[in-house]
């Protein structure tokens, strides 16, 4: 089967983008991408666009043909993917799995959401509904409550404190001031975090994502078109995908997510690397917690050390593993959009387009999307890659 890369990519500026339309922060991703790609709108061959609940955001469905339509790409296929927070990552995924059967040769992946539209109520209703709605959510568990649930686990067999979790919000706020596309561009401390008001203890409002607005978009090719259009890039070299019980209650584990573990298992095993070859990582730091699990799920640290790798520097921009180099989901996470933008930033790392927060010579970059509390995860892994490689 034919390789994948990864030739373009585009994304709006994530915030609160109260004077702009669900259809233009799509057709301001999909543009730019098509234009770092250097190519035409005509050659793109199909859409698959990850969006997680624009029904319940703006009102409308039928995102994949409402994309198409809005890019004056119409007939070719437009599909949107669905799969709470990693709807991006599973668009991802799509598309390159289109173009690795050889069905497609360019494919464009976007991911978009508009959340600012409904109150915060609204938005925590429908964002709940990437969890269990019948034993979960209408009995009033929201998704801090379930994420502070794993932490409070977490927090018991292995010792993690508050004050780790909050250093995870100060290491990605510092890297969100170095990137123009953040949400936030302020640094915080770590008594800012230990002062803020709990939302659901031990998880404060400065442990959680924010709600936001923003799109992001990508384009695939097939290394062999990619070749005979002379164009550059970054190969993905693996994307897996695993699953887990939508409901924490039926989970074996609180302190370990088996769907990110599974598909970082097949996606390393695929791309035949281990988790040391890993540059840096974009992982799904949707709470402070979830970045920690993630950091161990992945592999780069023991089961129970997350915390204190992050206390002892081994995540940030110079660190052992640089982990959430845009900022993360800390600062910014429209959720369809999240998986896609997560690639950009392996795009970007890994062409050195990364200015101030670019790392040296990284040769592997990986990202890491979960939906929900980790009932979807999927996991993608990307090298450096240019014509005649």
């Amino acid at each position: 089967m034919t390789e994948v890369v990864i030739v373009g990519a585009g994304m709006t500026k994530f915030g609160e983008h109260w004077e702009r339309s669900f259809r233009e922060l799509i057709a301001e991703a999909a543009i730019k991408a098509i234009g770092d790609a250097g190519i035409k709108g005509e050659q793109i061959e199909a859409i698959y666009g990850g969006c997680m609940a624009s029904g319940r955001f703006i009102g409308q469905e039928h995102i994949g043909a409402l994309i198409a339509d809005q890019l004056g790409l119409n007939p070719i296929p437009s599909t949107r993917c669905e799969a709470a927070c990693a709807s991006g990552g599973v668009a991802l995924r799509n598309g390159y799995l289109a173009i690795k059967s050889g069905e497609h040769d360019v494919v464009a992946v976007g991911g978009i959401e508009k959340m600012t539209e409904v109150s915060t109520e609204e938005a925590s209703f429908a964002l709940g509904g990437a969890g269990d709605q019948e034993t979960e959510l209408f009995h009033g568990a929201t998704f801090p409550s379930l994420y502070a649930l794993l932490a409070r686990r977490h927090m018991h067999e292995f010792g993690t404190t508050e004050e780790q979790m909050a250093m995870v919000a100060v290491k990605n706020h510092a890297n969100g001031m170095l990137n123009p596309n953040s949400q936030f561009h302020r640094e915080i401390t770590v008594q800012d975090v230990m002062k803020s008001t709990y939302v659901a203890e031990p998880i404060k409002v400065l442990d959680c994502s924010p709600i936001t607005d923003g799109a992001a978009a990508v384009i695939l090719c097939s290394k062999e078109k990619a070749e005979e259009l002379g164009l550059g890039g970054i190969e993905i070299l693996a994307s897996e995908q695993g699953s887990d019980t939508l409901s924490l209650a039926d989970r074996k584990s609180l302190t370990e997510l088996r769907a990110t573990k599974e598909a970082a298992r097949k996606a390393y095993e695929k791309a035949r690397i281990s988790p040391k070859d890993v540059s840096f990582a974009e992982v799904h730091d949707c709470f402070t917690i979830a970045e920690i699990l993630a950091i161990e799920d992945l592999g780069f640290f023991k089961k129970g050390k997350g915390g204190m790798a992050t206390e002892k520097g081994k995540t940030t921009l110079e660190g052992e593993i640089p982990i959430n180099l845009s900022g993360g989901l800390k600062c910014g996470h429209p959720v369809g959009a999240t998986g896609v933008k997560q690639a950009i930033e392996a795009f970007e790392q890994l062409l050195g387009r990364a200015g101030e927060r670019q790392i040296k010579n990284p040769q592997i970059g990986l990202a890491h999307n979960i939906g929900g509390s980790g009932a979807t995860a999927v996991v993608s892994i990307f090298k450096k890659w240019g014509v005649g490689e």
